[in-house]
């Protein structure tokens, strides 16, 4: 086998919502599911903190993560393209 095997990598997309620490940024995904009891749907979040090397994503941005190998205690999720420039006000 020449060719490395490409593993399929989850990949997420969500809005920044802090990019005060260095090459670091926290990452707000939203996902609607449907209640187990109630049939009602609700929206559930989780907080990701991602790896931005270059420091370009700022608050309020719209951005894809996607898995990679941990890069500290927090961090598995590395940034890699701005979906939506967040707009200023």
């Amino acid at each position: 086998m020449t060719e490395a095997k490409v593993k399929n990598k989850r990949t997420l997309i969500g809005k920044v919502v802090s990019d005060k620490r260095s090459k670091t940024v926290t990452v707000l995904i939203e996902r609607r599911v449907k209640h187990e009891l109630y049939g009602k749907i609700v929206a559930k979040t989780s907080k990701y903190h991602a790896h931005d090397e270059k420091g370009e994503y700022k608050q309020g941005d719209i951005i894809e993560i996607v898995e990679c190998r941990p890069i500290s205690k927090t961090k598995t999720w590395m940034a890699t393209r701005l979906v939506e420039k967040a707009s200023t006000v």
